[in-house]
């Protein structure tokens, strides 16, 4: 077939491009530079691969986007869907109605979430269900006679979701700078990053430090004007950030001795991530409001949530009248199906216990990989993990000039060999679906060391990295 046959062609890979260029705006994308570049275009799915238009077969070390906990291309959702869009594709939860998905998932939720969270208000996504949180502690306080609570205490170089209420909840500086956040009433705390910002102290001291940052905020701000404090129990598009052991003891005590509550964001660590079905189980933590999404439907369709205490849900019953908030889809009934066929998958097949039996296994190629002369550190817990790239290991004080590009290189890199990672400032990330085999393991392994080593030698060529 000759090149003037393919450009046209309407699916063909330039002709994708450039229709995708002419008409796709992209999130978090540099939209000039990348309708040069032009996209990569994904056709199919199957387990832990996908394949683009070009053929090219990836191993997909991000679940899609820390999604894809079962894996891609599972009939069985897919079916699930059709049946329930057979039968009911549509209805909304407003105006006193509802319908047999979004009951069962409540239900189905409710068993699951650790103790304590019997409820759940539904969202379409992780970003909308960090806009519910600062509704609904706020909305709390009103009720509980105590308006004063108005402020929330997040943390720096978190990711809570990108609008205007969730990117102000997050800490990153980059997406501050546009659109005029953040809103009033958040406050940001130094976050646990022993790596890049713990100094000479030890894990556990910085740890310990990083945790009486809150409550140095708390006495700072005044305690009886606190509403919440939010945190991921791993911040994961801040890089994987895994506190130190002493930290989450520390904040436990912190907000136990003052009446604040607890937000844990489970959007990226919940269903199965780190070998338990919540973050919050995996550190023994006691939220009071827990944030949902990614997971609960493998990414097969967008939903989301606030899985929300008794304390939470009972003052709303008894005392709060009309809640004024929700959205056209909170527990689409396809969605819910979707999320319901896909938690059976999970408790059936037994991922979550099937994910923390495998965990060790990829650990241990994992933090091998912290041996490399580009790796300053090797980071992992359960099914996430990172590689922190630096110039002059062992000296975590020295960092590369202009940050994000060696990581970009990487990324670009680790493409050419079949392997999916995401660059964060200079770390590599992984957080492959939940049922990757031990074969596509050591696949995995060995790509992210060629990678590395062709990185490396990039680095070496014009000087950027010290022999």
């Amino acid at each position: 077939m000759s090149d003037a046959s393919l450009s046209n062609d309407p699916h063909s890979t330039p002709e994708l491009r450039r229709r995708d260029a002419t008409h796709h705006i992209h999130p978090f994308s540099d939209t000039g530079a990348l309708n040069k570049e032009g996209s990569r275009v994904i056709v199919q799915g199957e387990g832990c691969w996908i394949t683009d238009s070009e053929g090219n077969r990836l191993l997909d070390g991000m679940s899609g986007l820390w999604c894809v906990q079962i894996g891609h291309g599972r009939p069985e959702i897919a079916d699930a869907v059709h049946r329930q869009m057979s039968k009911l594709s549509y209805y909304n939860t407003f105006f006193k109605t509802t319908h047999e998905p979004a009951i069962e998932l409540a239900e189905r939720l409710a068993r699951l979430a650790p103790a304590g969270l019997n409820h759940i208000f539904f969202t379409g996504s992780g970003s909308e269900s960090n806009d519910t949180v600062i509704r609904m502690v706020r909305t709390y306080w009103d009720l509980m006679g105590k308006p004063e609570k108005k402020t929330i205490i997040a943390r720096q170089n978190a990711y809570h979701g990108s609008t205007v209420g969730s990117a102000s909840l997050g800490g990153m500086s980059g997406m501050h700078a546009q659109g005029g956040m953040p809103i009033p009433g958040i406050v940001h705390i130094p976050q646990p990053y022993w790596f890049g910002e713990g100094g000479d102290q030890d894990p556990d001291a910085f740890g310990r430090w990083a945790a009486q940052e809150l409550a140095r905020a708390i006495e700072e701000q005044g305690p009886e004007t606190i509403a919440a404090f939010i945190a991921e129990p791993i911040q994961g598009a801040g890089g994987v950030i895994i506190p130190p052991d002493s930290y989450w003891p520390e904040i436990k005590k912190v907000l136990a001795a003052h009446d604040i509550l607890f937000v844990a964001d489970e959007v990226i660590t919940g269903f199965g991530r780190l070998g338990t079905w919540f973050g919050s189980d995996y550190f023994g933590l006691e939220p009071d409001l827990m944030s949902i999404a990614k997971g609960l439907s493998s990414g097969y369709l967008p939903i989301g949530g606030v899985m929300v205490s008794d304390r939470i849900a009972d003052a709303f019953i008894e005392k709060g009248g009309e809640f004024t908030h929700g959205f056209t889809y909170s527990g689409h009934p396809a969605c819910c199906a979707a999320a319901l066929e896909n938690l059976r998958i999970i408790e059936e097949e037994g991922i979550v216990e099937r994910a923390a039996e495998i965990a060790p296994y990829l650990q241990e190629g994992w933090l091998s990989l912290g041996d490399h002369p580009l790796v300053g550190e090797a980071r992992m817990v359960g099914l996430v993990g990172a590689l922190e790239l630096v110039p002059a290991k062992p000296d975590r004080s020295i960092r590369f000039d202009n940050t994000g590009a060696v990581g970009t290189l990487c990324r670009d890199h680790s493409l050419k060999n079949g392997l999916i990672m995401r660059a964060t400032r200079d770390s590599m990330i992984i957080a492959p679906p939940l049922v990757i085999s031990r074969g596509e393991i050591d696949m995995l392994v060995e790509r992210a060391r060629k990678t590395l080593d062709d990185t490396a030698e990039d680095l070496r060529r014009d000087g950027r990295l010290k022999p």
